[in-house]
C-alpha cells in the first residue's frame, strides 16, 4: 500500500481535496416524503443503479493477488461500472463484468494506441476514458525513498505485455528478455507530448463515447466540447500528479457551469463519504468515481472487501438522500448546499 497511499510532493493536494468537501456545507429540507429513494441513471449510455463508479486504479495486485479481477467482480455485484486501468495487472480480456468502461493512457506508440482501442471494444467495453493529466508520473517523494517503481519490475503491464502489437516491437519474447519490454513501455508510457489534435485519432478508431480524465480549467472543459467528446472527469488524480493544484471540488462548480448541457461531467478526487458524493453531485456532477477507498477494502479481504466497501457507500449516500429529504440524487442542486 506504500504506492497507493502516498500523494504528489508535500500532499498539498490531497489536503486541498478534502478540505475542499469540508467548505461545503449540505442545507436539509424536510417533510419532502422521502420515504423511498430512486439513484438507479443512465451515464453515457450504461445504465447504473446508482451515480458511484470504480475508478480506474493501476497495479492493484500490489494490495492484494486477485487485483482487478476482484474489485471488478465486487462492483459487478453490485450492479456498478468498472473502469478498468490501461496500467493494470491483468489484461483486458481477462475482466467480466457487465458495465465496464476502458481508461486509456494514450500511448506514444499508435499501432499499440490501436489495438488498445480494438481489443477494449472487442471485449465489450462502452465507454473510453482517457487521462490526460499523467503524461508522466509526478513527483512523489514517498516512492522516491523507496526506489520503488512497480512498472520497472514488470507489475502493472499486463495490458502491454499481451498485446499483439507492442509484442511485434520486441526482439525476443517477454519471457526471454523482460528488461527489453519494460524498456519498450517506458518508450511508450511517457506522453507529456500529447495534444488536442491527438483526440480525433482517437474519435476515428472508437466508436463509443469518449471521456476526458483530469479536467481542472474551465477553458480546457470548453475545449474538451469544441473536440467533440462526450464528457469529462473533474479530477486531479486524488492529488498524485501536481502538488499544490487547486482541488478537484474547487475546480467542479465553474466547469459544470460552462459546459454542463453540452458534456457529462462526472466527478473523483477526495471523495471518502455519501456526503461527500452528495456535495459532489450537488455541484454539477452526474456521477462520482471512487478510487483509495475501494483498495484499502481490496487489501484487507479482496472481493467482500471491496464489496463492503461499496455496499457502504451507498448506503451512505442513500441516507443521506433520505434525511435531506430527497427522493433521488437528480434533486441535488446549488439550493441543497451552502459554504461553510
Amino acid at each position: 500500500m506504500g504506492y497507493i497511499v502516498p500523494s504528489a510532493g508535500s500532499g498539498a493536494t490531497a489536503r486541498a481535496n478534502q478540505a475542499a468537501f469540508e467548505r461545503w456545507r449540505l442545507v436539509p429540507r424536510m417533510l419532502r416524503g422521502s420515504t423511498e429513494r430512486d439513484l438507479s441513471c443512465t451515464i453515457l449510455g450504461t445504465a447504473m443503479p446508482a451515480p458511484v463508479l470504480v475508478a480506474p486504479i493501476g497495479v492493484q495486485t500490489l494490495a492484494h493477488p486477485d487485483g482487478e479481477l476482484a474489485t471488478a467482480r465486487a462492483a459487478d455485484a453490485l450492479g456498478l461500472t468498472y473502469t478498468h486501468s490501461t496500467q493494470a495487472s491483468h489484461a483486458i480480456e481477462e475482466i467480466e463484468a457487465r458495465n465496464k468502461w476502458f481508461q486509456l493512457y494514450y500511448p506514444t506508440d499508435r499501432d499499440v494506441c490501436l489495438s488498445f482501442l480494438q481489443r477494449a471494444k472487442a471485449a465489450g467495453y462502452a465507454v473510453l476514458v482517457v487521462t490526460l493529466d499523467t503524461g508522466t508520473i509526478g513527483w512523489r517523494p514517498a516512492d522516491l525513498d523507496r526506489g520503488f517503481l512497480p512498472f520497472l519490475k514488470g507489475e502493472g503491464l499486463a495490458n502491454y505485455f499481451t498485446d499483439p502489437a507492442f509484442q511485434s516491437k520486441l526482439a525476443k519474447p517477454i519471457a526471454e528478455d523482460p528488461g527489453a519490454a519494460v524498456m519498450q513501455w517506458a518508450q511508450m508510457f511517457p506522453h507529456v507530448g500529447l495534444h488536442w489534435d491527438d483526440l480525433s485519432f482517437l474519435r476515428d478508431n472508437w466508436d463509443g463515447p469518449i471521456v476526458l480524465k483530469g479536467i481542472l480549467h474551465v477553458e480546457d472543459a470548453k475545449l474538451a466540447a469544441e473536440h467533440g467528446v462526450d464528457g469529462i472527469i473533474v479530477s486531479n488524480h486524488g492529488g498524485r500528479q501536481v502538488d499544490g493544484a487547486i482541488a478537484a471540488l474547487d475546480a467542479l462548480p465553474p466547469i459544470a457551469d460552462a459546459v454542463g448541457e453540452q458534456l457529462t461531467v462526472l466527478f473523483d478526487s477526495g471523495v471518502r463519504t455519501g456526503a461527500d458524493a452528495a456535495k459532489a453531485l450537488a455541484l454539477g456532477a452526474k456521477a462520482i468515481l471512487l478510487g483509495r477507498p475501494l483498495l484499502y477494502g481490496l487489501a484487507l479481504a479482496g472481493q467482500p472487501g471491496v464489496e463492503h466497501v461499496l455496499r457502504c457507500f451507498l448506503a451512505d449516500l442513500d441516507l443521506t438522500l433520505a434525511l435531506t429529504s430527497h427522493t433521488n440524487h437528480r434533486q441535488l442542486t446549488r439550493d441543497s448546499v451552502t459554504r461553510a
